[in-house]
């Protein structure tokens, strides 16, 4: 880059190299910044001349006069030499800079300036208010001994340091919404593991009234006896989650043994090569395809004991669970499961000893399966067993004739049906509702007296959720079931007042078992406050039988004493003419010192007895309290 030519004329002619040097080959900026070194030796020059500016880091401000009185100095760059007189000749842009970054600096220290002022009146006013209330509580304190220095800074300093947490806490946690902020989680309780999975309200209105054996569920489940669970899964309502829980997911003596790559799992009993379990996963489908109720009563118990003679059969109980689901979601998941190809072929309904004729039951399709089929045609079909399957699956058939709709009208048949399925799903031993896993986890623990490993996951997103229906569609699936949705309502409301009782009978046993071991504690505690008064008391009897021993002791030493020359008296064999009457002195004094011996006696005595008496009634009390708590234990 060329410099001006008033620039060039104030630097002088450029230097020549000397004769014989080499060309040069260094950058332009390099030799131009060589030659005004050069020119700022010369003298005479402008360079030269220009006054030395400010050092690094000062600013004398934007329009402050040069400095006359320092000696010019020579520089090393041409952007020191040339600060002053040559700034004009900056670009613009560079010009700009150099006034902003002035123009910061300025700011920069004022604001600093300011700030540790600031700070120091701050805290020399807080260390006169606070002294002023240490003086005002501490007033004793204060009176003999005013803060000196070093409890001044300590003070400043704890101050200093909380301003310094508050001012990081809103940095890293800005706003309201902080969760170091929120005082409710101190205050709130424990959130409930079972609450309501589908953000309900924990408590609700019931609708049925139930009896108290209604409600209570506590199956005797004897897995070492010949007790039997049957499971009847119902299609679609997350029966095999359910199914899967029951063989790899519950605590075993001797779990179930899965193979990798078989459905099927080994469930035996302790010691036995005999199975406590029929479900899918544990049997198979012996009693056909998602068998009912109408065919597991008459099939389980065949299966089971069929190479028996009816004589040597056990006397089983069989404990029957089964899962619901919400009727609606239930038809939408049946129905993109059959547009995927399923169509339950393998399912024999077995009904009165003998499936139903094509007649009794015609199909809704005509090819091998009904992929792919809307959902429109899937409603239309008037035989499609998706319609009120769960009432179907859960009532006894034979009651209505099974298949045959000719038996009796169709609003009876409906009304038998479902009062049929709500007594078998009242007398059932369990069931759950696919809408509420974890207490369907809680009511069968607490039933069957076994519990899981693992909790239960509740799937909001399944596939039935992902269809999206008008109001119109879904009125219509409500109304293709309208029994299950009525058997639905009434299992809901059972399932959530068995849930509430059990809890609640869950809180009043640990209630009154808390109280039965305040109770026993209590009963310790003053048991070991009977036996250390007892100690002490016969402790102080003791003391006092030992202070009465040696002050006897002592008396009986005096008492030989004073009778030692009455004694030496007696035997010698020239007794003195005065024995008479050092005999009659000793005897009076031993009279004289008997009483007060007698009543020290007495005075113990009445003492250790009255010790003994009242050790033996506080004795007897602890005694009688120690017999109320093995009693009770």
């Amino acid at each position: 880059m060329a410099l001006p030519a008033f620039a060039a004329r104030a630097l002088g002619p450029p230097l020549q190299p000397e004769q014989g040097a080499p060309a040069r080959t260094t950058c332009p900026r390099r030799h131009s910044r060589v030659e005004a070194e050069l020119a700022a030796s010369r003298p005479g020059s402008v360079a030269a001349s220009v006054r030395a500016g400010p050092p690094r880091g000062v600013s004398l401000g934007f329009n402050s006069p040069p400095l006359q009185d320092e000696p010019p100095k020579a520089f090393s760059s041409l952007a020191g030499a040339l600060r002053a007189p040559l700034f004009p000749l900056l670009p613009r842009g560079r010009r700009r800079r150099m006034h902003d970054l002035r123009r910061r600096w300025d700011l920069g220290s004022l604001c600093r300036a300011l700030l540790t002022r600031g700070l120091a009146a701050v805290g020399h006013s807080l260390k006169h208010v606070l002294s002023a209330i240490f003086s005002k509580i501490f007033g004793p304190l204060a009176s003999v001994g005013n803060m000196d220095e070093k409890s001044n800074k300590l003070l400043l300093a704890l101050v200093m340091l909380f301003l310094f947490a508050v001012i990081v806490l809103q940095y890293v946690c800005p706003g309201t919404e902080c969760q170091l902020l929120r005082l409710q989680a101190f205050s709130s309780p424990v959130p409930d593991p079972y609450r309501s999975e589908d953000e309900s309200s924990a408590r609700f209105v019931p609708r049925y009234n139930f009896s108290r054996s209604d409600l209570l569920r506590k199956v005797d489940f004897d897995i070492n006896g010949d007790d039997l669970i049957v499971f009847l899964h119902i299609q679609k309502t997350g029966g095999t989650t359910f199914g899967r829980h029951l063989v790899r997911n519950i605590q075993l003596e001797q779990p179930c043994e899965c193979r990798v790559g078989q459905k099927k799992c080994t469930c035996h009993r302790p010691g036995k090569r005999e199975t406590w379990l029929f479900s899918r996963f544990s049997t198979g489908w012996s009693c056909g395809l998602h068998a009912d109720w109408t065919e597991l009563t008459s099939c389980v118990p065949a299966v089971v004991d069929g190479k028996r003679d009816a004589r040597l059969r056990p006397s089983r109980n069989f404990h029957y669970i089964t899962i619901l689901r919400d009727p609606v979601s239930r038809y939408l998941s049946e129905w993109r499961h059959v547009q995927r190809g399923a169509t339950w072929k393998a399912s024999l309904h077995v009904c009165d000893g003998r499936p139903p004729t094509s007649e009794e039951l015609p199909s809704c399709y005509t090819g091998d399966d009904w992929s792919g089929c809307p959902l429109k045609e899937f409603m239309d079909c008037p035989y499609n067993l998706a319609n009120n399957r769960q009432v179907r699956m859960l009532s006894d058939l034979t009651l209505v004739g099974c298949y045959n709709l000719s038996v009796m009208p169709e609003k009876q048949r409906n009304k038998v049906l479902l009062e049929s399925a709500k007594s078998n799903l009242k007398h059932m031993a369990f069931f759950g509702l696919t809408e509420f896993q974890r207490k369907t986890q809680y009511l069968f623990e607490k039933t069957f007296n076994m519990n899981f490993i693992s909790p239960f996951t509740q799937y909001n997103t399944t596939r039935a959720s992902s269809v999206e229906i008008n109001e119109e569609i879904q009125k219509r699936i409500e109304g293709l079931n309208f029994l299950d949705m009525e058997l639905y309502s009434y299992a809901k409301d059972l399932f959530l007042q068995r849930y509430q009782f059990m809890r609640q009978k869950e809180h009043q046993d640990a209630r009154r078992k808390r109280q039965e071991q305040r109770k026993f504690l209590k009963g310790r505690f003053l048991q070991t406050h009977f036996q250390s008064q007892s100690q002490s008391q016969s402790q102080s009897q003791s003391q006092s039988q030992s202070q009465s021993q040696s002050q006897s002791q002592s008396q009986s030493q005096s008492q030989g004493q004073s009778q030692s020359p009455g004694q030496n008296l007696s035997q010698n064999p020239n007794p003195n003419p005065n024995q008479n009457l050092t005999q009659n002195l000793s005897q009076n004094l031993t009279q004289s010192s008997n009483p007060n011996l007698t009543q020290r006696e007495n005075r113990a005595s009445q003492k250790q007895g009255s010790g003994q008496e009242q050790s033996d009634s506080t004795s007897n009390g602890t005694n009688d309290y120690i017999g109320s708590v093995e009693t009770w234990r």
